[in-house]
């Protein structure tokens, strides 16, 4: 069983980032600083795959289902949080997207980034104090076999994320090279 859920885990990462970088390589953009990326009914439909993995890798029992609700929805706000967030950085590169780079260089204003940047990392920090804090009852029953598979997914998933930023920083390496 361990051997499905490892296999389906890497399966669902190596797709998911592919169509990513597919969707967003394959789209010209006016500027590269705006790649395409996921709509939001593929990211809900990727939110869901997520949600649907944990739960069958963690393998609950009636007792531990209880508190699976809180765990689930602390993920599902931190997503809809993440989408609001780079909808919002859009929204920024957008507004300067007819401008040149030496225009946008002397239209900068870093307070403004300072404050908005603390937004976005007091929002992220908020997100974590929620799944933490939904996490802690159900993390406190489960068993150490539960506990091995929940720290190897978890593992997986955060050199998921590492690579994929390292792959998004070689991309915008390369562009800014050309």
């Amino acid at each position: 069983m361990l051997k499905t859920v490892v296999i389906g885990t890497t399966a669902l990462f190596l797709t998911a980032s592919s169509i990513a970088h597919a969707q967003s390589s394959q789209t010209s953009s006016p500027t590269p600083a705006t790649p395409q990326r996921l709509n939001a009914n593929d990211q809900n439909t990727l939110t869901d795959i997520r949600v649907d993995l944990v739960k069958a890798a963690l393998q609950l029992t009636p007792e531990q289902e209880k508190y699976w609700p809180a765990v689930e929805s602390a993920i599902r706000a931190g997503a809809e949080d993440r989408k609001a967030r780079i909808a919002k950085i859009q929204g920024t590169v957008g507004m300067r997207a007819d401008e040149n780079r030496i225009e946008v260089m002397r239209n900068r204003d870093p307070i403004a980034f300072l404050q908005r940047r603390s937004q976005a990392l007091a929002q992220r920090s908020a997100d974590l104090d929620r799944l933490a804090e939904a996490w802690q009852p159900l993390y406190n029953t489960l068993s150490q076999d539960q506990r091995q598979r929940m720290a190897g997914l978890t593992i997986f998933v955060l050199r998921e994320m590492s690579d994929a930023a390292d792959r998004r920083r070689a991309t915008q390496s390369e562009e800014n090279e050309d």
